[in-house]
């Protein structure tokens, strides 16, 4: 090696670069008692002790230095050396493997240097906190300037940077003490971005595994739902939140509790606790099985907040029991000018145009089934292969959710057989009922916690039977009362196909504001029509001011087509709404009622029967 050759450490080079022995180009960053601080590129600094400095000097200087030893603690030991004649420069790049947040662990009270990506941004009352995230996972680094001052305000949430520091232990957790961050060259961003993104789709596949019961829909819809867990551990994996969005009921709750249980394990694993949780993951209820406006506007008005407040990145919107119909689109056309990736795992009868707003949809409809695999069944295998380990605790969701939604599907037994030995199919009965009538009361909240114990997941399985037995006796006393209000007004007519049509009005002939809603004492009236009529075709209207609740057995009729049709026909009728093929709503304006029913029951009785 040539006496007159100095080495200048790249700027990614890490300390694995650095070779004892060799001259090198360095600045002076500082001083003290015992000698000279000085970088050797922006993430690593040396120390030229008192006894080894040979010149005077100031801050920014150039110096050169030979490198006398590197310590086990990743410090260098520096001996300043006067520049040779004649010299020559010879940048080295970077030969070591990039270091990676997953090998933080291991390097404790060392200087580190990485390329990440800014994932959040949260300014304290003291430092600022940067959520950085990798191929292997997220950690937070902390950089403070002054007391509520933001550091490093050209960083920006999305930002590919280099950043350099101490690993520390804060609290039991590790976080990177900043001495240096900035933001990558467009060449070197591009590199760490294709390195992060292919390595993370790769560790976001879900595990291939079987499904709990043997089902030729799911089989078929298995490459979807695969998708569909692929994006949400990737969402995970990158600290981005995630809105799951449900319809409010039995299989509904089923189906979001399912893979909310996943989620919040997946963040656990990756090192969240209960603050990453509320600020990564929120589960909400939707009264209607669609995405309403409200819903939306609800929803963007929290993400757009936690982006400011917080540094968030906007969230993944996934929908569970609902999200498929054109009644979606509205809500969809929203989210869109925010660019809200938005998935859906749904059994509702799909329209073809809501799918150019989604990344992925998880539908039985598009496979050759129907909605008798309910999205709780979906839920459960979906959340089995975002985070196989919760499948235990879940086992029994499918089932409660198949007699919840009366399913009459082949998969409706084998979930049932499934659990046998646990939940009789009364028992999961009792579970649906209990959770319809307690989202009834809870409105738009979540209730995370009374539903575990419905659900039987808190694990208090004394508390979970209690609560159940008395939520369904109040239930069924509240139902019982609502039939004895509405049965004695119900209306039979012979329609020309042969059905039975037998209309209520819900609004003047059932109790108001109270369980059950117009829909379940539609319901309800239904169920004791067809023993009433056994073999018979069957079709019950629950009627509103604005508003029809239709329930069908036996007649083959298609809702969301009669939807679309009387929209068009009735002019000023302001027709919308759907559901699945024989179960579902219409609205309407209040004045056009009488020309809207009458052209609902004449379409109904125009169906073929069974």
């Amino acid at each position: 090696m040539t006496e007159n050759l100095v080495y200048r450490l790249g700027q990614n080079c890490e300390l694995e670069d650095i070779e004892v022995g060799k001259t090198y180009e360095v600045k002076v960053q500082g001083f003290a008692k015992f000698g000279t601080f000085v970088y050797l590129n922006n993430r690593i600094k040396g120390l030229i002790h008192i006894s080894n400095v040979k010149t005077d000097h100031k801050e920014g200087d150039t110096l050169y230095v030979y490198v006398k030893n590197i310590r086990d603690n990743g410090n260098i030991d520096l001996e300043e050396v006067r520049a040779p004649s004649d010299f020559e420069i010879k940048t080295v790049s970077r030969k070591a493997v990039p270091l990676r947040l997953c090998d933080l662990k291991n390097k404790v009270g060392r200087n580190v240097m990485l390329d990440v990506e800014v994932a959040q941004i949260k300014q304290t009352s003291g430092p600022t906190i940067f959520t950085l995230v990798d191929e292997t996972g997220s950690e937070n680094a902390a950089a403070f300037t002054e007391a509520g001052k933001r550091s490093y305000p050209e960083v920006e949430l999305g930002d590919m940077v280099s950043v350099s520091g101490e690993v520390m232990m804060r609290n039991g957790q590790l976080q990177i003490e900043v001495s240096h961050m900035e933001v990558l060259t467009e060449e070197e961003k591009e590199i760490v971005r294709k390195r992060i993104a292919e390595a993370t789709e790769e560790r976001a596949k879900p595990k291939d595994m079987p499904f709990l019961i043997e089902s030729e829909v799911l089989d078929r819809l298995k490459p979807e739902m695969q998708k569909v867990a692929q994006i949400i551990r990737k969402a995970i994996f990158t600290n981005q939140p995630i809105v799951l969005r449900h319809h409010a009921d039995a299989d509904g709750i089923v189906a979001a509790v399912s893979v909310e249980k996943a989620i919040l394990a997946l963040i656990r694993d990756e090192g969240g606790d209960m603050d990453t949780e509320s600020h990564l993951f929120k589960r909400a209820p939707s009264k209607a099985p669609f995405y309403e406006i409200e819903d939306v506007t609800r929803d963007l008005d929290f993400a757009l907040r936690d982006n400011v407040r917080f540094g968030q990145k906007l969230p993944l919107i996934l929908m569970m029991d609902n999200g498929s119909t054109e009644e979606d689109e509205p809500s969809y056309k929203v989210a869109k000018i925010y660019d809200l990736p938005i998935v859906v795992v749904d059994h509702h009868h799909p329209d073809e145009s809501t799918d150019q707003y989604l990344v992925a949809h998880v539908n039985p409809y598009h496979v050759g089934g129907d909605f008798g695999v309910t999205a709780g069944m979906l839920g459960a295998e979906l959340a089995r292969m975002i985070h196989p380990g919760i499948e235990k605790e879940i086992m029994h969701f499918p089932a409660v959710a198949a007699v919840g939604d009366r399913s009459e599907a082949p998969e409706r037994a084998k979930y049932l057989e499934l659990v046998a030995d646990k939940y009789t199919e009364d028992e999961c009965k009792d579970i649906a009922l209990a959770l319809d009538y307690e989202q009834f009361w809870l409105r738009f909240n979540d209730g995370k916690e009374i539903i575990k114990d419905i659900l039987n997941i808190n694990g208090n399985e004394d508390r979970h039977r209690r609560l159940v037995k008395l939520l369904v006796s109040e239930a069924n006393a509240a139902i019982e009362d609502q039939l004895k209000a509405s049965m004695p007004h119900v209306k039979d007519t012979k329609l020309q196909n042969g059905a039975h049509l037998f209309t209520i009005d819900v609004e003047i002939f059932a109790h108001r504001f109270t369980f059950p809603p117009p829909g379940k004492t539609s319901g309800e009236i239904h169920d004791i029509l067809c023993k009433r009529n056994e073999g018979k075709p069957v079709v019950t209207l629950g009627l509103g001011p604005d508003f029809a609740v239709i329930r069908s057995r036996g007649v083959l009729m298609n809702i969301p087509k009669m939807v679309r049709e009387m929209r068009d026909d009735i002019e000023g009728g302001g027709v919308s709404g759907g559901g699945h093929l024989v179960v579902g709503s219409i609205k309407f304006v209040e004045g056009m009622k009488d020309v809207v029913v009458d052209e609902l029951v004449r379409k109904i009785g125009e169906f073929p029967v069974e």
